[in-house]
């Protein structure tokens, strides 16, 4: 059934309330987890945090960090102190001010949370000190190079301490950050509605007056929507709607290749599975054609790839070229296995493009001997699987980091919270330890190729495909602007 709001609504803009007329629609593929930024692990949360939470740094166009609620740093020669001065004059929304111990509170905050998604991401983190008002230290274990890309998502949003305290383990219910809106309200499956913050910081910048975030799984509803006026924006369009996006003269296209990966994660550790041997695992990868798989699914538009970033980027360890199909070594192996029929479940999401990769896969292994069942389920059960460990094989998408270690870090190293192969390997980990441990480009390549030489042959997970990001939004939103991690900068939008 499509979820077209009342006909009634769709008028001239002239028959608009101005309240209506500052309202920004905006189609989300699935709905978010908890919006609470340490407890959060979601995609789709994240676009909602653009609006509502402001981080200590964002990062521009060329993913280096730039300015947002601190507005200097500097990294001692040790490398085991920064320092970070904060914007003055900045409040909550419950009217708090935004200081040096908020910010210590948040980032603690991080650390030690029951249940906490960030604690792995800032785990080097000895403690925080206040230096005076707006100026506090982050003292270090050990050299933590990518410290400041994670200030740069969740990490590095601020909570009010306030409203922390209060509300406990209910934050998520109503949380309070210090972004452009504060949140209104929130109704599971349906909207998460936010509100203009007239004391943010930038609010000559913040033209929109609500925003309404609604949770739309199926890709054609949410065009359906977008064409019908119900919405003025949409995230993650599917590559083979690009066509007729590309006609609507009332509608325009952005774009961007993604910072993260698709991937399908093993669980060897679940009893009786065939993946638990990795030659099976090997068998499936080489199975698998990426560049067909591309070009069936997602008419060519995506980028095919076998690491945790792209082909294109400077960290891509080009040892390890993307491999070519071949069934017959993929046969090989299993019969070497002794397991030339193995049967795997694959979960996948019940969206609309995850199924379509589930079903090719299917196929392409079926020819190497695997009999693969396919299990569609919502986002959350997926997730909420995926930590028990009650699942063979999982279509796993991660949106991505500025730095790669954003991309490696929790799901290789041994008890992180996103391993959900539950990989652990010294080798692994002490690439992982050298990486973080130094600023020094060729330290840091030297490293990624030694966790790759691990990894590409352990596979506790294989990597597919990078995406290309589509947005598609009315022609009446001015002033978007696509970014590389895929998130909305509201700042500057203006619907006319």
């Amino acid at each position: 059934m499509l979820r077209l709001f009342a006909a009634g609504l769709v008028a001239g803009i002239a028959a608009l309330s101005p309240v209506q007329a500052q309202t920004l629609r905006f189609g989300l593929m699935e709905d978010p987890d908890a919006l609470d930024p340490t407890l959060a692990r979601t995609f789709t949360s994240r676009m909602v945090f653009a609006a509502m939470c402001d981080k200590l740094v964002d990062i521009g166009p060329d993913l280096k960090p730039v300015p947002q609620l601190a507005t200097s740093w500097s990294l001692s020669e040790d490398q085991k102190t920064l320092t970070m001065t904060l914007r003055p004059g900045v409040r909550f929304h419950d009217g708090e001010k935004l200081d040096a111990a908020a910010a210590k509170y948040s980032i603690e905050r991080h650390l030690k949370l029951p249940g906490s998604q960030r604690r792995g991401e800032i785990a080097p983190i000895d403690r925080v000190e206040v230096v005076d008002d707006l100026t506090f230290k982050i003292v270090l274990k050990t050299p933590f190079a990518p410290l400041m890309a994670q200030f740069t998502d969740r990490a590095g949003m601020m909570v009010s301490p306030k409203a922390a305290e209060r509300l406990g383990d209910k934050f998520s219910t109503a949380p309070v950050c210090a972004g452009p809106f504060k949140f209104v309200e929130r109704v599971p499956q349906d909207r998460i509605v936010v509100e203009r913050f007239d004391d943010y910081w930038n609010k000559d910048q913040i033209h929109l007056k609500r925003i309404e975030f609604r949770p739309i799984p199926d890709g054609t509803v949410r065009l359906t929507n977008l064409r019908a006026g119900q919405l003025e924006l949409l995230e993650r369009l599917t590559p083979t709607d690009l066509p007729q996006v590309t006609r609507d003269p009332k509608l325009k296209i952005g774009s961007t290749i993604e910072l993260g990966f698709q991937s399908i994660v093993f669980n060897p550790n679940r009893a009786g599975s065939a993946v638990a041997d990795p030659r099976v695992r090997a068998a499936f990868d080489l199975a698998i054609d990426r560049n067909a798989l591309n070009q069936v699914v997602f008419s060519g538009e995506f980028l095919p790839g076998n690491q945790w970033v792209s082909p294109k980027h400077p960290a891509y360890v080009k040892d390890y070229p993307l491999p070519k199909r071949d069934v017959a070594k993929a046969k090989a192996l299993l019969a070497e296995a002794g397991i030339p029929k193995p049967s795997v479940t694959l979960t996948v999401y019940a969206n609309n493009e995850a199924p379509q990769v589930g079903q090719v896969i299917q196929a392409m292994t079926r020819e190497a001997g695997f009999d693969v069942k396919l299990q569609a389920t919502d986002f959350t059960t997926a997730l909420d699987a995926a930590d028990k460990g009650n699942f063979d094989a999982y279509l796993y998408s991660w949106s991505g980091r500025p730095d790669p270690d954003g991309n490696t870090f929790s799901f290789l190293a041994c008890k992180t919270p996103l391993n959900y192969a539950r990989y652990c390997n010294p080798e692994a980990d002490a690439a992982l330890a050298a990486e973080r441990a130094t600023v020094d480009p060729a330290q840091r390549a030297e490293a990624w190729k030694h966790l790759a030489d691990r990894v590409m042959a352990d596979r506790p997970l294989i990597y597919l495909f990078h995406r290309k990001l589509f947005w598609a939004y009315s022609n009446k939103l001015t002033g978007f602007t696509p970014y590389p991690d895929g998130l909305v900068r509201f700042t500057g939008l203006t619907l006319n």
